[in-house]
Parts: structure tokens; C-alpha cells; sequence
């Protein structure tokens, strides 16, 4: 008589997140798919696809984000990468400082960066004021192509540099000695010995970039005009207020999956040519520069850094300014902050009550998964690990249009709650939980739960007393960064929520939106300080001044 197979405890957790996983990602993403072949009453129809590709206006979403992205990308690269050479190389005065404001620029919401450089290079920007009155000439205005370029770039080229910054720290400096003794040194080092031995994370930072510059959401939206791209037009299919048409939404939500994971999937395949492993037993030492290359070092990195830094600064300099509702008042004070701060007052208690509760939940689910990922490998662990990563790779648009999709009618009805908030931000930002933990998990012998177990205690006091305190360290270093990008996010919560459940972020984008823009300074101050206190969390938990990916 064959004996029944008991499920140990793994097992049922395994298969409880895979139902969750089901349920909040899969499902929404079937309801997207069916609604993308179906006509208003439900029969199977091919037409909206027809009218994406056969007319030009919509196809031209597609050319546009795709001439952004690939833009974007190069552009990163050609900043983010020198930069991230010129200080993991050599000595740079106030290195320390130097990084903390190239986080910062990072982890800030795009769109906030966006209204900033209309408040500079604007019709009647502060720049392009000073400079028509001075010299008489009109430079060309923040709005359109080159606008949407300038502010992706400057926001995500700190990604590239933390990626390469991670790379070249673990690169061996007997490499970098053996070159020199060989007589290759200086620029011919560079692209012969440093790129070819950064290739992997070259890839990785470019497919990053490329994901968040053609999901983003806010920047083409406030300063695109007449530029239109692919995020901005499903939203504007499915909350459009002159008409919605959610069955054309669905169609370019499809198209847009299949773009980014073809994207993601050529790249793995590409990358996976350049992989190899290195064993840094000497990191590479930073040298004094000598001469002008010593001097042009430190102005290409304060150049850059002070550029990207600036719609922060006039950020915090707007909040105190006095604003008689959409202009500027002679004089300063906090009216901003009160204003701004009694119009919505459910903004900063929101933020923190739902950023809370996904933040939790985003731990608790990244700590099971990566043991899962890493102790108990097999086929559905895997799977499990492959769903989370879709998120990333998907715009955060697409999940919002799913979640509504699949939640707005009996017998489960979630819009409008904070339950779908907090579900939307964990299925975006848990992939940083994630990875960050199954990176530590990796690091610790399996052998001390072993320990552990045969002197008797069981699987899960084991796994909570032991491996998860052990843990500790990469735990908390992901959740900070899942909670940066939780209390920034716009382009999912913009579709998901209402009065009740407005967030900082959400509400800056109003306040912006009207022409309040003192109002939206204060708010946005407001979430720089959150970033600033939680980036110095993340660096006294990880008991480190400098940061890579």
C-alpha cells in the first residue's frame, strides 16, 4: 500500500505565493490580453490592432518612445559610465558628498524633475528669461523631444553609474598592473582592458535604463506637448477625458509587453555571451590625477552631478517662496508647506499607512521567495522567480490598466481601495527585495541551518531564528530601495486611486498639473527629505559611504 505524500510547510508556502502570483499578476494580464481581441460586446475581433498599426498617429507612439529610449540609453551611458570611471579610478575631492547627490538624483520621482526644468527652460523659464533679455536670443524650450531627452537623461544616468561603479569594484588590480606592464595604460586601458571586463553590467544598466526610460510616464506627459509616447497614450486611452476606449488601451498595453520582453529577452541572450566571473583579491586602488586631466575630471563630475542636482535645488528654493496660488509672491516663508499640506491632508498620512503596508508585505514575500529561489530550487520555485521579475520589465501603466481590469466587478471589487494600492506597489517594487536578498541568502553555508536542524529545531524556527536574521543586512538594504521607489510612484497609483487614497506623490502631480507650483515644491521638498532620510538608513544599515548596484 503506497503511502501518501505529505506536503512539508516549503512546499505550501511555495504554492500559496504561486496563487498569489495567479491572482494579482496573471490574471490582470489575461483580462489586458482578452480585451485586446475583443469588441465592446465581447466577440473576438483583431480590428484594434488593425487600427494601432494601420494608423499613423498611433504608430508613430511606437517610433517616438522607441527614438526617446534608445536616446536616453546612449546618452546614460556616455555620463554615467566616465563618471563612474573617473571616480572608482581616481581621487576626487568631496567623493562621499559627490554620491549621496547622485543617489539622490535617482531615487526622485521623474516628473518632479520634468516641472523643474519648465520652471528653468520654460516659454518663461528663469534660463530663457535671463538669456532673451540679455543677449536677445530665444533658445529652444524644455517642451517635446529634446525636453523628454533631457530630463531622462540626467535622471537615470546615476543607474549607470552605480551599475559600473559595482563592476569595477570588483574588478582585480593585478589586471590593471599586468595592462600597464604590458604598456597598455591610460585611454587604450580604458576600451581595451575596463569595457570588455564590464560588458555584463554594461548590458544590465542599459537594459535598466531602457525599461524605465520607455515606461516612464510623468516626463513625456507634462513637457511631450505634441510629442506623444507610448505610457502617455494608454493612459489617455483608458482615463482620457474627452473618451475612453479600454479595448484600444488593452491593445497598446499588449504591444508594449511584447516589446519590453522581447527587449529583455535579447538582452539576457546577448549578455549571456560576455558572461564570466571575477574574484577581486585586490580592488582596484585610486590614483591622484596629474594636471588638467586632474582638473578636467572634477569639473566633468561636478558639471554633471551640480546639472542633474539643479531642478532640486530650485525645488527646495520654490518651497519658500511666498505664491499667490499659481505665481510667485515677493518675500519668504512656509505658506507652501501649509497650504499644500491642509489642501490634501490625507497625502503624507496615505504615504506612509499604504507605502507601509506594500513595504511589509513586499519583506515578508522577498524573504520567502528568495529562500524559496535559493534553498528549495525546482521547477515552480523557479517560476515563482521568473513572475516576479515581470513587473520590471512591463510599464507600471500596464499593471494599473490589469489590476482595474480584473478587480472592478463582482465577486471581488478592489478599485478604489487601498487594498489595490498596496497590492499594485508590491508587484512593482518587490523585484528589488528580491534580488538583494537572494544575493545575501547565496552568501550564507547552507550548512548552519543544517546545524541547526539536526540539533532539533524545526524547518521554519530555523529559517526565523537563524537564516533570516543572518539575512539581516540585504533585507533591509532592498527594502529601502523598494521604498524609495514605493513613495515615488506615479504611473501605476495614477490610474489605481481617488480622494481617499491620494499619496505625495500623486498629490504634487495635481498640485503641478493646475500650475501650483509652490505648492508642489513644498510637497516635493517633502518627499526629498523622506529620500534623504532613508538613504542614510540604507548606508548606516549597510555601515558603508558608498553605494553600487
Amino acid at each position: 500500500m503506497k503511502q501518501k505524500k505529505v506536503l512539508d510547510v516549503w512546499t505550501i508556502i511555495s504554492y500559496s505565493i504561486l496563487i498569489l502570483y495567479a491572482l494579482f499578476l496573471l490574471y490582470p494580464l489575461f483580462m489586458i490580453l482578452r480585451s485586446s481581441v475583443t469588441d465592446i460586446d465581447g466577440n473576438l475581433t483583431f480590428q484594434w490592432f488593425e487600427q494601432f498599426f494601420q494608423q499613423s498617429y498611433y504608430f508613430s507612439t511606437l517610433t517616438n518612445s522607441f527614438k526617446v529610449t534608445i536616446w536616453a540609453t546612449i546618452l546614460t551611458m556616455l555620463i554615467g559610465y566616465p563618471l563612474a570611471y573617473f571616480y572608482n579610478m581616481f581621487h576626487i575631492r568631496g567623493k562621499t558628498f559627490l554620491q549621496i547627490v547622485i543617489i539622490l538624483c535617482s531615487m526622485s520621482a521623474p516628473f518632479i524633475g520634468a516641472y523643474a526644468w519648465i520652471q528653468l527652460l520654460g516659454r518663461s523659464g528663469m534660463i530663457t528669461v535671463f538669456i532673451r533679455n540679455v543677449t536677445g536670443i530665444t533658445i529652444p524650450n524644455i517642451y517635446g523631444f529634446n525636453g523628454i531627452l533631457l530630463v531622462l537623461t540626467l535622471q537615470m544616468f546615476p543607474l549607470v553609474f552605480l551599475y559600473i561603479s559595482g563592476a569595477l569594484k570588483k574588478i582585480d588590480n593585478s589586471l590593471i598592473e599586468a595592462s600597464a606592464n604590458m604598456g597598455v595604460s591610460g585611454i587604450q586601458r580604458f576600451f581595451k582592458v575596463i569595457v570588455p571586463l564590464t560588458m555584463p553590467t554594461i548590458f544590465a544598466a542599459g537594459l535598466l535604463v531602457f525599461m524605465r526610460a520607455f515606461a516612464d510616464f510623468g516626463t513625456p506627459l507634462l513637457i511631450g506637448e505634441g510629442y506623444r509616447v507610448f505610457p502617455v497614450e494608454i493612459y489617455n486611452q483608458f482615463m482620457g477625458e474627452t473618451g475612453r476606449n479600454f479595448n484600444f488601451a488593452a491593445t497598446i498595453s499588449v504591444v508594449a509587453i511584447f516589446i519590453t520582453a522581447t527587449i529583455f529577452l535579447i538582452q539576457k541572450y546577448v549578455a549571456s555571451h560576455f558572461t564570466f566571473t571575477m574574484n577581486s583579491l585586490n580592488t582596484i586602488e585610486r590614483k591622484k590625477a596629474k594636471g588638467l586631466f586632474n582638473v578636467f575630471i572634477h569639473l566633468f563630475s561636478y558639471f554633471v552631478v551640480f546639472l542633474s542636482f539643479l531642478p532640486q535645488i530650485l525645488i527646495v528654493y520654490q518651497s519658500f517662496q511666498n505664491t499667490s496660488g499659481k505665481l510667485f509672491a515677493p518675500g519668504y516663508s512656509l505658506n507652501s508647506y501649509r497650504v499644500a499640506l491642509s489642501r490634501v491632508r490625507n497625502a503624507v498620512p496615505n504615504t506612509f499607512y499604504i507605502g507601509g503596508l506594500a513595504l511589509l508585505a513586499t519583506i515578508v514575500l522577498a524573504i520567502f521567495i528568495a529562500y524559496l529561489v535559493v534553498r528549495r530550487k525546482n521547477a515552480v520555485n523557479t517560476f515563482i522567480d521568473t513572475l516576479s521579475m515581470i513587473p520590471f520589465i512591463i510599464p507600471g501603466a500596464v499593471v494599473g490598466i490589469g489590476l482595474v481590469m480584473a478587480f472592478n466587478r463582482q465577486p471581488v471589487v478592489l478599485t478604489g481601495t487601498v487594498t489595490i494600492m498596496v497590492v499594485a506597489l508590491v508587484i512593482r517594487r518587490i523585484p528589488y527585495t528580491i534580488r538583494s536578498s537572494v544575493a545575501i541568502l547565496q552568501q550564507i553555508p547552507i550548512t548552519i541551518e543544517e546545524a541547526s536542524i539536526s540539533l532539533g529545531s524545526s524547518k521554519l524556527k530555523t529559517f526565523a531564528l537563524i537564516t533570516i536574521p543572518m539575512m539581516g543586512s540585504g533585507i533591509i538594504a532592498g527594502a529601502i530601495l523598494s521604498w524609495v521607489t514605493i513613495i515615488t510612484e506615479l504611473a501605476t497609483a495614477i490610474i489605481l486611486y481617488n480622494a481617499r487614497t491620494i499619496t505625495l506623490t500623486l498629490a504634487i502631480y495635481s498640485f503641478v498639473s493646475r500650475g501650483n507650483y509652490g505648492y508642489a515644491a513644498a510637497l516635493a521638498s517633502v518627499l526629498t527629505a523622506l529620500t534623504v532620510v532613508s538613504l542614510f538608513i540604507y548606508m548606516k544599515v549597510t555601515k558603508s559611504t558608498e553605494i553600487t548596484m
